[in-house]
């Protein structure tokens, strides 16, 4: 019996050829079986050079056919290829090809198709016997204690992925740590497969598919400056990003959140960690989002879920700019009724321009100090969100906030990481350009900016302190809040 083996590049029409001549011999012949493999042509050179040097065997092109001495396996006889094959089979059997070539470039590009969504369906698989890797760093904190549950019960990654869950802090936090795993193991949650403490810093972020790096500095600028602080967190980061490029997988996804610094610790991540991706790390804005979004609702007298499309632009944990002019409200109890996919304007709902203008704005700034008093819920909500919607999408039109490194969107200097509008769909995140801003958004996006730059030379040691926004004006909260007083209700 006939036994071969047909190897090639998935989108090679001399494979293709090949193909559909076995394909008919083995539909009309008893004693003829072939075996078909094929290849990304990324992966081709290097699969054909291994190969032929297990077998010994000298061969440069797609495809390669071999007959096998062994049931797949084992050193087989080298027939060569396409024409080889073609001769074979005219002498053996008196059956050749007579394919246009039209033909074999429509079944290579069906057959790359193919090979993609094979492998496709592949990885899925190994996701179902292989958990997804989480390490949170800090791990001792409320934040991670609240987002846990959240992680394990299926909601975020879906009811059929499993995973493991790595706790990293210091050695201090042992005692906590192995009680976070101990109550966690007791909850039984069906899809979290392990959970383990570590304190040793050097196996950090081993197979790690996703980093939520949680670790803050506690600010008290009586006991140091801020430039410090700063400093602090660059030398944390400087041990992490070495550690994630080292230990990690190649396509790991790194989350900044916390409460201070979020902006920052995702910056000096990629700054250190040159191989990281950039489009795998991002700030989480989303506690500030919801928090403006319920303090909205409350105004309104109605449920923060139907507040939509707030955004956070700027430093998320330092100086930021709620921007309510694209934002929508859902099932508002109001004189026009709609179906509950019906959005009203947000700022056409609110008559009181002066609440706008006074009130919300005097209450952006204890925003922060809100977000950062909270005990974890709210946080460890927003990472979750995060990822739900980075891993299966967000809501269609909805805008989510998230802090990216720049590329010039909206006129905003690049290489920062900036707090913007973007969309999550196919496993990706992309900007949402298409929106409009006004020229008056768009200078305080330039003061936004310059506090951010600040950071970032400080952390690099490029300067030693803080300069000011302009000649004689501080970037501040209290100064950002006096600028934004004269901006028109449309901006806001």
């Amino acid at each position: 019996m006939a036994k071969l083996v047909l190897a090639g590049k998935a989108n090679c029409p001399y494979y293709a050829k090949a193909e559909l001549l076995a394909d008919y011999l083995q539909a009309n012949l008893l004693d003829f079986k072939v075996h078909k493999i094929t290849q990304h042509p990324d992966k081709w050179e290097q699969w054909l050079h291994d190969i032929c040097e297990m077998n010994g065997w000298e061969h440069r092109q797609s495809p390669i056919i071999w007959r096998e001495l062994l049931d797949r396996g084992g050193k087989g006889l080298l027939l060569g290829g396409v024409n080889d094959f073609l001769e074979y089979a005219q002498h053996y059997y008196g059956i050749t090809s007579m394919m246009l070539s039209e033909e074999m470039l429509d079944i290579a590009e069906e057959n790359l198709q193919a090979h993609i969504e094979i492998e496709k369906e592949e990885e899925e698989i190994k996701s179902l016997i292989k958990p997804l890797q989480i390490w949170i760093t800090s791990a001792s904190g409320p934040i991670c204690y609240q987002l846990i549950p959240l992680l394990a019960n299926g909601e975020v990654f879906g009811m059929t992925t499993e995973i493991s869950i790595h706790l990293l802090d210091t050695g201090q936090f042992k005692e906590v740590l192995c009680g976070i795993v101990m109550e966690a193991e007791d909850m039984a949650f069906p899809l979290l497969r392990s959970i383990s403490e570590h304190t040793e810093i050097d196996e950090a972020f081993v197979q790690a598919d996703i980093i939520i790096v949680l670790d803050d500095v506690l600010l008290n600028c009586e006991a140091q400056s801020l430039e410090n602080y700063i400093r602090e967190v660059s030398e944390i980061c400087q041990v992490y990003a070495p550690l994630i490029e080292k230990n990690a997988k190649s396509e790991v996804r790194v989350i900044s959140s916390g409460k201070t610094f979020v902006n920052l610790k995702a910056m000096m991540i990629m700054t250190y960690g040159p191989s990281i991706k950039p489009e795998n790390v991002i700030a989480i804005a989303t506690s500030w989002e919801s928090a403006a979004k319920a303090m909205l609702a409350r105004k309104l007298n109605m449920n923060a879920a139907g507040v939509k499309d707030v955004i956070v632009w700027g430093n998320i944990t330092g100086c930021n700019y709620i921007d309510l002019s694209h934002a929508k409200l859902y099932g508002y109890d109001c004189a026009l009724w709609g179906p509950a996919n019906f959005p009203r304007p947000l700022l056409n709902m609110i008559y009181d321009s002066k609440w706008i203008h006074s009130e919300f704005q005097s209450a952006q700034s204890s925003l922060s100090s809100q977000v950062c008093h909270c005990v974890g819920m709210l946080p460890a909500h927003a990472v979750a969100t995060v990822l739900r919607y980075w891993y299966h999408g967000s809501p269609p039109g909805d805008i989510v906030s998230v802090g990216i490194l720049t590329k010039g969107q909206f006129c905003i200097p690049e290489g920062i990481v900036f707090s913007m509008p973007v969309r999550f769909q196919n496993g990706n995140w992309e900007v949402m350009t298409e929106l409009e801003i006004n020229e008056t958004t768009q200078e305080v996006l330039g003061r936004l900016a310059h506090e951010l730059i600040q950071e970032k030379l400080i952390a690099l040691k490029e300067i030693k302190e803080m300069h000011p926004y302009g000649a004689d004006k501080i970037t501040s909260k209290k100064y950002l809040h006096q600028e934004m007083e004269t901006l028109p209700t449309g901006s806001l």
